[in-house]
Parts: C-alpha cells; sequence; structure tokens
C-alpha cells in the first residue's frame, strides 16, 4: 500500500486525483490532505479516504474544519507551517497541486525526505526551478510532471536521448479570447476570461489561459524541467487541445502525444509511474475528429510569451518576480481594479522595477532570498495597480 498525500485537495487537480485515488482504495494510504477556504469539501474527502491529517491555508477556518471531522479521527490543522509540516510527514507519493507560490515551501519539505513529487504547482519550477531540481537531486526525490504538456513532453522523451532533441513544442489552446478581435481584448469582462472553451478548470487559471500567462509560466517551465535552451522551446496554438506536446528531434521526426483534454491522463501517469494503467478517460475517435489545427501565437493579443522569454534572457530570480507580478495582476484583474490587457503592462512594469534595484533578481537562489523577492514584487506589483487606477 502506497502512502499518498495530496496538497491542493479541493481544487480541479486535486479532486482528479482524489478521483482515481477512490476507484482503488485498497491500494493507498493518504496520509495529508490540503485546501484553502472550502473546509466542507476538505472535511468530506478526509473522512471518506480515511486521511491521517487535513489542513486548511485559512487559518480562520479551522474551527470550521475541527467541527466537520469530529470524531471522524482525522487530525485538523490550519496555516502554511502547517502545512509544510504535512508534507514532511512520511509518504511515497505527494501530489503538489497548491496554486501560485505558496506551493513552493511544501514542495521542498516533500523532496527533503526523499519521496516521489507529482509536480502541478508550475509556479515552483517558474520561481526557483534550480533549486527545486537540486534539492530533489540531493535526497533522491523524484519529480514528475503533471501538467498535461509536460507530462506529454516527459512521455515522449522516455528511451530518448537529450542531446537528440532539437525542439520542444507545448501547445495551447488559445483560450476564451483566441479569435476576439484585438481591439475588443481591453473590454473583455471578468466572466467572459472565467470561461475557457475546452478544458474545466479553476478560475484563476482559466483566466491565465485566455492571457496566455499559463502557457507562458510553462515556457519557463520547460526551460527548467527538461534544462533545454529557450531557442528550442516554441508554443503552437491548438483549438482541440488534444495534441499536448510535440518533441522534434534532430533526425527530423516529430514525437506527438495526443490525447482528450482530461487532467487524469497527466495525473494517472504521475500516480503510476512508471508504469502504465487503465485509467478512466475518453478514447479518441481520429476519424470523428478529422482534423488539428494549429497556428503560430501572436505576440501582440497574448504580450504574456513575449516577457517570458524576457524572463528567461534575464535568469537569477526573474522568475519568482514574474510568478508575484502575475498573481498580483490577476488579482487586480478579478478585483475589478485593472482591465484584462493592463496585466501584462503590470508584469512588464514590475520586472523592469526589480531588475532596476542592483542585487534583488541576481541575489541567489535560496528559498528565503525567493521568498523575499516574491514579497517585494507583489509590492511593487500592487503600486503600479494602485498608480493605473488613481
Amino acid at each position: 500500500m502506497r502512502r499518498v498525500s495530496i496538497f491542493g485537495a479541493t481544487g480541479s487537480i486535486g479532486q482528479n486525483t482524489l478521483d482515481l485515488i477512490r476507484r482503488a482504495p485498497d491500494d493507498y494510504d493518504v496520509v495529508a490532505l490540503t485546501g484553502a477556504s472550502n473546509v466542507a469539501q476538505l472535511a468530506r474527502d478526509a473522512i471518506a479516504l480515511r486521511a491521517d491529517i487535513a489542513i486548511t491555508a485559512d487559518e480562520t477556518r479551522l474551527d470550521d474544519l475541527r467541527a466537520a471531522l469530529i470524531g471522524s479521527g482525522v487530525e485538523a490543522a490550519a496555516g502554511s507551517r502547517a502545512i509544510v509540516e504535512a508534507a514532511s510527514r512520511p509518504a511515497d507519493w505527494i501530489m503538489s497541486a497548491i496554486v501560485g507560490a505558496a506551493g513552493l515551501a511544501p514542495g521542498m519539505a516533500a523532496l527533503a525526505q526523499g519521496c516521489t513529487l507529482a509536480l502541478a504547482n508550475k509556479e515552483s519550477l517558474v520561481c526557483a526551478g534550480a533549486l527545486l531540481i537540486q534539492t530533489g537531486r540531493e535526497h533522491g526525490a523524484t519529480i514528475l510532471p503533471v501538467d498535461s504538456e509536460h507530462s506529454a513532453v516527459f512521455q515522449a522523451l522516455v528511451g530518448e536521448q537529450m542531446d537528440a532533441v532539437e525542439r520542444i513544442i507545448i501547445t495551447a489552446s488559445g483560450g476564451a479570447f483566441r479569435d476576439w478581435p484585438l481591439e475588443e481584448l481591453p473590454q473583455a469582462t471578468l466572466a467572459q476570461a472565467s470561461n475557457h472553451p475546452n478544458w474545466d478548470m479553476g478560475q484563476r487559471i482559466t483566466i491565465d489561459s485566455a492571457s496566455m500567462f499559463n502557457k507562458a509560466m510553462e515556457v519557463i517551465e520547460t526551460r527548467e524541467f527538461f534544462n533545454v535552451s529557450p531557442r528550442q522551446i516554441e508554443v503552437l496554438i491548438h483549438p482541440q487541445s488534444m495534441i499536448h506536446a510535440l518533441v522534434g528531434f534532430n533526425d527530423g521526426a516529430l514525437m506527438a502525444h495526443v490525447g482528450p483534454p482530461d487532467m487524469r491522463h497527466a495525473i494517472g501517469y504521475a500516480l503510476h509511474h512508471p508504469h502504465r494503467q487503465k485509467l478512466p478517460v475518453e478514447r479518441l475517435d481520429l476519424a470523428a475528429i478529422g482534423r488539428f489545427d494549429f497556428r503560430a501565437p501572436d505576440d501582440v493579443r497574448w504580450p504574456a510569451l513575449r516577457i517570458a522569454r524576457e524572463v528567461m534572457a534575464r535568469r537569477g530570480l526573474a522568475g519568482a518576480v514574474f510568478n508575484a507580478a502575475k498573481e498580483t495582476a490577476l488579482d487586480g484583474f478579478i478585483a475589478g481594479a485593472i482591465g484584462f490587457t493592463r496585466m501584462s503592462d503590470i508584469v512588464a512594469e514590475t520586472l523592469d522595477a526589480m531588475d532596476a534595484q542592483a542585487g534583488h533578481i541576481d541575489a541567489t537562489m535560496t528559498l528565503d532570498n525567493v521568498l523575499n523577492i516574491d514579497h517585494l514584487a507583489r509590492k511593487a506589483a500592487q503600486a503600479a495597480i494602485l498608480k493605473r487606477a488613481g
């Protein structure tokens, strides 16, 4: 029986992970489940799966969580320290699906115990990819990608040599506004940005898909995870979202990973790695699909992709600044303080401001320095939002 923990259990990735675990409950011993404000769902899942502990990130909801767990034997805790402590509890496999930079510290704690970390928290690699990978290496841990694109690349590379790889192509649906007239984008509403044409995801990642900040993060992830140069990474708009990535080799061959837009495939591959197991996902009828479409991305429509390449050129802690500014700008859009197209402006301005402050972006990559620059970048981004709102 494998000991497993799911960090971010109440989100889309977490719920899909639990769906797979529920289908074979005798195979897993659930150690820890974490969530945010949805303590009712967190408690239901913890009780159903007989978890050792359930933790909410929202310390004000601890009493609610305790009340929901009365009589179950499941321990309750709250706050970021409790989440990091839970990541240190012995487990064989840990899903890292906490959204945002908050997932970095528990991911590092999980790696320190030498487990397998299924990484759905893309911010960890963007903010501190080199640190995360080095920590895993030092402790004999395994990091498996759970983003559909990076899982696809990982699978396409099985049995291949990295020195034979010429390029990695990750695909993007284009999100809610892929076919909108450019002049209408500044007036895009929160409701419109929160409606993804292909995937069923949480609000924040759906908006990031519409702005392509999600794909910009994945470009940086690709560089960090697979240790390739930025010039080897390409992005293609693929509206059907069925080809998740392609790997091009030095003999001209392209290896494509094709599958339905269902996150349980990437999750299941990581859960059962290195073996494949039957999964409850759609089997594609290629004759019925008939065609796959592609087009090049437009940097005018999606400036996030251009900014990501600037981040990779700056190196150092620029990724942490990028992520913090992106999260803060997204908060500003959700709150109605800035328009949809202003998010990329805020991120670019924050990167410039932090780069101008000597010693910040070039500081040594340690967890403390990453968390410090994350804090500073959020303050700078918030100031930029207030300036524009004023």
